[in-house]
């Protein structure tokens, strides 16, 4: 049954079939919403940078995997636009809840920053290679202090969460899970890369 859906979604669109269009954005986990961290001294300025996707995945056609290394697009599904460009918004909201810091823009900015963070090789795809099926946001992060001119330090992140419906609307549920999940996992990173600047936590 799940194949012939699958099927049936990437047949090329009739005039009568309605498009679909869904946002990327951050919902709470099965283990209730993410806590922010703790209010410190903020650390200045942090510049984010704008997000990159992997190949393949640039676009707002939503993408699912049905067996490995083989990626599809479902016909009538589509996000309102690239994921990659659909996180900014999501990511700055993240980081300035985690309380870590004084202000945090996006690029371009002509304000002087105290660090960058860049994300890239952003992945959001539902996978039916299970039941029932997940979806799965995968990033890189890298955190640089513009100051010392540094890399502190990179690290991926990959969350998958269970879709509570095998069509693209459970599968676009389930990545905003993901998101979420993968968003805290993120400022949990920074904070130990701040709290322990100069040492090999990041």
């Amino acid at each position: 049954m799940v194949a012939c859906t699958l099927t049936a979604c990437v047949l090329p669109r009739s005039t009568d079939s309605p498009v679909h269009t869904f946002v990327l954005t951050a919902e709470e986990t099965d283990g209730g919403p993410v806590p922010a961290l703790p209010r410190v001294a903020a650390h200045g300025v942090l510049l984010v940078g704008v997000p990159q996707a992997a190949a393949g995945f640039e676009q707002p056609r939503i993408a699912y995997q049905q067996r490995p290394s083989e990626v599809n697009y479902y016909a009538d599904h589509f996000w309102v636009d690239a994921p990659s460009r659909m996180l900014t918004p999501v990511l700055i909201r993240a980081l300035e809840q985690s309380g870590y810091w004084r202000v945090v823009v996006p690029m371009p900015s002509a304000l002087r920053a105290d660090h960058q963070l860049d994300v890239s090789g952003l992945v959001v795809q539902q996978e039916f290679l299970q039941k029932p099926s997940r979806s799965r946001v995968r990033l890189r992060a890298q955190l640089t202090d513009l100051k010392r001119q540094q890399v502190m330090g990179a690290r991926s992140f990959d969350r998958m969460e269970a879709a509570p419906s095998e069509d693209a609307y459970g599968g676009v549920l389930a990545a905003n899970r993901s998101v979420s999940a993968v968003l805290a996992a993120v400022n949990d990173w920074i904070a130990g890369c701040l709290r322990e600047a100069g040492k090999e936590v990041c």
